[in-house]
């Protein structure tokens, strides 16, 4: 078998290594498919995927966090108490303002990720609501002037 389209064939499954060793090449009639019952089927293993596990929604909210960060590795304590239910206002007044951005960038795909909510407090305070704690409130925000406001889109 020094041919190597003969040897891709059969790496394949295009061909059996019986007919790829015979030498002389003979045109062969066409392979009729096996029917269904006559194939093995392979055995399958189920995959088990692990279902979304919420918090039960607590009667009451008994705690909120609230965090200074410095730096944008202290996001992971944002994360590891907010999944655990736990409201947490981000004040991010110590912070530079790419870092900040960066925090805030995360917190929303954390807080969209685990179905609770984002909103601005003011300019540089942020409040992550689980998805069991109702906000109450008219929505809008006390803006200082449009250039000490750092997180506006444009």
């Amino acid at each position: 078998m020094s041919n190597p389209l003969k040897k891709t064939m059969v790496y394949l499954g295009l061909a059996d290594e019986e007919e790829a060793y015979d030498e002389p090449q003979q045109p062969q009639p066409a392979r009729k498919p096996a029917p269904a019952a006559e194939k093995a089927a392979a055995p399958v293993t189920p995959l088990h995927r692990p279902a979304v596990v919420r918090q039960p929604a607590p009667s009451a909210v008994s705690e909120i966090l609230t965090v200074h960060p410095k730096q944008y590795r202290d996001a992971q304590v944002i994360a590891e108490n907010f999944r655990d239910g736990i409201p947490v206002i981000i004040n991010l007044s110590q912070m530079s303002d790419a870092d900040a951005r960066r925090l805030i960038d995360f917190a929303s795909g954390l807080s969209l990720g685990l179905y609770g909510r984002i909103e601005r407090v003011t300019s540089k305070v942020f409040l992550l609501s689980p998805e069991n704690v109702a906000v109450s409130g008219d929505g809008s925000v006390v803006q200082a002037d449009a250039d000490a406001v750092p997180f506006t889109q444009n």
